[in-house]
């Protein structure tokens, strides 16, 4: 049944027999087979069928619900009965948000010194990814913001609080200042990261507050992409200060505190809500609780 049950959130997910299979390890005729085995146990139709996938039935989507969180809760008890068995093994998806991945060395680094067996995946979601994921079972925990917009039903443990640096060229008229506000910022030419980051929406809203229109010439899901347009010296971004200090080491860019006000956000790792966490999910709460982000 749990196979089966996996079978299905994977189908769910993918939207596509054929990708469901290959997410699998099986072959699209073993996973419809097991579709319509799990459908024929629990006497309800779970999937609309035509030439491809065409949904969730109502009943589908209930059982989706239901079937999280026994996956879920399975998964969790494999992994203690190993980790007793074992010792601590397996590997942890974590999803990161891009400004925020300077710092992710600092929790995985002692994580994996004191469990060797212990492997970490970290990939680069937005806000709103890393929620869905870790409700589609697809990320085991996140970092992302704690304060700025709903989490869930979630356990948050607090990292480090991101501050905010205007990011130009050496030879910018502003590269030489000690600080800038963000009214300073009107008129700019901007390149910022892309709608769908929650970091742009704090962004915007920090500018609003200003009177400043965030009107960027060029957008982007990549802070890399932006340093490049930077460093050609046409262009300033707007990026928390972990991930300005790392870019300005280069000495291709200047890293400026924006200030009147110094915004405050505050970043942390998230994981599922369960009354126990697994041994893999305990282990990464307890090096974030060590988290040194000086």
């Amino acid at each position: 049944m749990i196979d089966k049950l996996e079978m299905f959130i994977a189908l769910a997910r993918e939207g596509h027999f054929g990708r469901a299979a290959e997410a699998c390890g099986v072959t699209q005729p073993s996973l419809s087979a097991a579709i319509k085995q799990l459908e024929d146990q629990l006497g309800v139709q779970l999937v609309f069928r035509g030439s491809r996938f065409q949904g969730l039935t109502p009943e589908g989507q209930r059982v989706l619900d239901r079937a999280r969180g026994i996956v879920a809760e399975t998964r969790a008890l494999r992994d203690e009965m190993r980790s007793a068995r074992d010792g601590l093994a397996g590997n942890l998806r974590i999803g990161v948000i891009p400004t925020a991945l300077p710092m992710v060395a600092r929790i995985t680094v002692p994580l994996t010194a004191k469990h060797p067996r212990v492997r970490v995946t970290v990939l680069s979601r937005t806000s709103a990814e890393i929620l869905a994921g870790i409700e589609r079972l697809d990320l085991d925990a996140g970092i992302t913001y704690l304060d700025n917009e709903p989490l869930g039903r979630v356990v948050r443990q607090p990292l480090y609080a991101e501050f905010y640096r205007l990011i130009c060229a050496p030879g910018h008229v502003l590269a030489g200042r000690a600080q800038v506000s963000w009214a300073d910022l009107a008129g700019l030419p901007l390149c910022l990261l892309t709608g769908d980051m929650q970091n742009r929406r704090i962004v915007n809203q920090h500018l609003s507050q200003a009177g400043v229109r965030a009107e960027p010439g060029v957008e982007s899901n990549s802070t890399i992409a932006l340093m490049v347009h930077v460093a050609t010296g046409g262009w300033v971004s707007i990026l928390p200060k972990a991930l300005a200090d790392l870019f300005a080491q280069s000495g291709a860019v200047r890293a400026v505190p924006i200030v009147a006000p110094e915004a405050e956000h505050l970043v942390g790792l998230i994981a599922a809500q369960r009354d126990t966490p697994t041994p893999l999910i305990a282990a990464l709460l307890d090096a974030a609780r060590r988290f040194d982000s000086f």
